[in-house]
């Protein structure tokens, strides 16, 4: 689509355009790039041998999966690359940065995998899990249209000395440099996100959740200009005029708690398990403040580590029922909040990091990644930095039809594809002479998927939109051979 950067009818497929920068030192390398997300993309949750045509295309994805000159990195690079490309047309875009956990304890032949988690067991003293650890920086439009990754890191944990791994885990610890934690990586990624989008021409906007809760990466967001909202975890002290000064002392809950209300929240909650639906209200707080660095930290004793000035957005239900927590978030960022709308804005933008949970749900329960048996951490890191493009793709095609409702379905679909939808779906009537509504559109697709589409349904789920895709791809591919004519793969 060419107003948003993508052309789903481009030869080769909508895997050719994204993938056309991939650089391995051998196009051949690039060439099966290309078909093995073109056949993944049409069973994403199929196994590899059952989304390949045949034999060969099957030992052809296995050897990409297998051969280490293929850097998960680089498969990742040209999708980011179309990312930016696509964030252009916006003036500001979200970053969203979150961890995912994948496990493969199951797959006990699988080499290289690392422990992601440890918990009491029913004979032994302590169970581990094993598995991968993915950080990815999701990038969503502020109305929430995905357009991509910006940045991953896949990897395996290593064993740590014993002695390491305690001095870690003390309380409030800052005798270990960042840069030796595991939770560098949201470092990493701010600045990975600030070198791949620069001289865009786009306001990136980085958006983390209470892990982000970092002096570190505040002061690595002040160093490189780059803008970053964070849900605050840590009751820390701040607004102290000097590294030793212990009173009057202000903390950040109790500092904010202090000011006076400057609005009023209505937010629908969903019922829960144990919990009916309720509309909270929630009071609106707002104000500046100074991030002190720890007063401990190691890098005291070689630098003077500057005092940042943030912004604070402080939501908290003022009448919950006696039954349910209060609903409560603080919100730090190091952009301006000065007025009632600013405020607002920053707490919309948080809400849209559900996104990029959604993201990994399509990656876990819709296209089973889990169930991917390649015997090493390296081929799954490879396949995990793949098919995170194809959830990703199949995401935006969910969504872009409520972005841009009204948009032709011609600017996403080619001709013979929105026909053969239209007959399939109204078997009665002519085609209309004019290309129907993207909304629509995809709202038939889904139907084809499995969506029931009747009066109190809502919107369809990416699932169901995705197998509809496939069974259209199919019928057009049918039509397409029937007339004589070429398909689009």
């Amino acid at each position: 689509m060419g107003s948003k950067g993508i052309d789903p009818r481009a030869p080769g497929g909508w895997a050719s355009q994204e993938f056309a920068r991939a650089n391995f030192g051998d196009q051949r390398l690039t060439a099966r790039l290309i078909r093995v997300v073109d056949r993944l993309s049409e069973l994403p949750e199929s196994p590899i041998n059952q989304a390949c045509q045949n034999w060969a295309e099957t030992k052809g994805a296995y050897r990409f999966f297998q051969n280490d000159h293929v850097v998960a990195a680089e498969i990742l690079t040209p999708h980011a690359q179309q990312t930016v490309v696509r964030a252009q047309q916006y003036h500001t875009i979200l970053a969203i940065q979150d961890t995912s956990y994948f496990s493969y304890t199951s797959h006990q032949k699988t080499q290289g995998l690392g422990t992601i988690s440890r918990r009491p067991g029913t004979h032994v003293a302590m169970m581990s899990s094993q598995g991968i650890v993915m950080h990815t920086t999701f990038a969503v439009t502020t109305d929430g249209l995905p357009l991509g990754l910006l940045d991953q890191q896949v990897f395996a944990r290593q064993a740590q000395p014993e002695a390491l791994q305690q001095l870690k885990k003390t309380s409030h610890n800052n005798s270990v440099p960042i840069e030796a934690k595991e939770s560098f990586r949201w470092l990493t990624s701010l600045r990975k996100t600030q070198q791949v989008t620069a001289n865009s021409g786009v306001h990136v906007v980085t958006v983390c959740d209470r892990e982000g809760d970092m002096y570190e990466l505040f002061e690595l967001a002040y160093k490189d200009d780059a803008a970053l909202l964070v849900r605050a975890s840590k009751d820390r002290l701040i607004n102290k005029s000097s590294r030793y000064t212990v009173k009057p002392e202000h903390r950040l809950w109790s500092y904010m708690q202090g000011l006076a209300a400057q609005g009023d929240i209505a937010v629908e909650i969903p019922a829960g398990a144990h919990q009916p639906a309720r509309v909270a209200q929630l009071a609106l707080r707002f104000g500046a403040l100074t991030l002190n660095p720890p007063r401990n930290h190691l890098r005291h004793k070689t630098e003077d580590l500057p005092d940042l000035a943030l912004s604070a957005v402080y939501l908290v239900e003022t009448d919950p029922p006696a039954t349910a927590e209060p609903l409560e978030w603080m919100l730090l960022t190091n952009l301006t909040v000065t007025t009632v709308e600013q405020a607002l804005e920053k707490v919309r933008w948080y809400c849209l990091r559900w996104r990029i949970e959604v993201f990994h749900k399509i990656l876990k329960s819709g296209l089973k990644v889990e169930a991917c048996r390649l015997q090493t951490a390296d081929r799954l890191m490879r396949y995990l930095t793949l098919m995170s493009v194809i959830a990703w793709r199949i995401f935006w095609i969910t969504l872009i039809s409520r972005a841009h409702p009204d948009l032709p379905c011609s600017s996403l679909l080619a001709d013979e594809e929105w026909k053969v939808l239209y007959a399939k779906i109204h078997p009665t009537q002519p085609l209309p002479l004019q290309p129907p509504p993207l909304k629509a559109a995809l709202r038939w697709i889904a139907q084809l998927g499995g969506f029931l589409a009747r009066k109190h349904d809502g919107e369809p789920g990416p699932i169901a939109l995705w197998r509809g895709w496939k069974r259209l791809c199919d019928l057009a591919e049918g039509w397409g051979l029937a007339m004589g004519r070429p398909t689009y793969g």
